[in-house]
This record gives C-alpha cells, structure tokens and sequence, in this order.
C-alpha cells in the first residue's frame, strides 16, 4: 500500500486528529495536510483529480507531526512532533 493511503486512512479512522507530513521530492521540501482520509498539499495547488496522489511514490518522509483537531495554525495543539516514518509506523 502506497505511505499516502495508509496516513489518510489512520486519519479516517481518528477524525480527532490530523497530520501534516513533511516531505522530500528531489531536493524540494513540501508540506502535506492529512485530515479525515483526504490529503491536501500546502506548500503548492493540489490537484483537482483524487487520482493524482499528492505524495508521489518516489518521495521521502522527513517529519510527521501530530495534531490535535479541530487544528488552528494559530494555537496548534501537538500530539507528537518530528516523527520519522519508521516510528509513526509502530503507531499505525
């Protein structure tokens, strides 16, 4: 299973909580908002296709953060911070 299906459905199943995954595609860092199984980038335009992953397969997860919902990037209520993929997966 593709990393972006298995966070969206950690998220579908905790809609308590949201994610926003840090990642690596060849050199440039973007920003990925996961909440409620739905991806959404944040550093760029998502695409309108639900087809087209917003996380390409080739790309590397540098942090996880967790966060509360409902999430207010003004006062952001953190689970867990910075986690590596390998130790998100040991919460799956």
């Amino acid at each position: 299973m593709i990393i972006q299906k298995q966070l969206e459905q950690y998220t579908a199943m905790r809609s308590q909580e949201l994610l926003i995954v840090t990642i690596d595609v060849d050199g440039i860092s973007e920003e990925i908002m996961i909440f409620k199984g739905f991806s959404s980038c944040l550093s760029q335009a998502t695409e309108y296709d639900p087809d087209i992953p917003v996380i390409p397969e080739d790309a590397k997860i540098t942090s996880i953060d967790r966060f509360k919902a409902p999430y207010n990037p003004a006062q952001p209520v953190y689970i867990a911070k910075g986690l590596t993929w390998d130790e998100f997966i040991s919460i799956l």
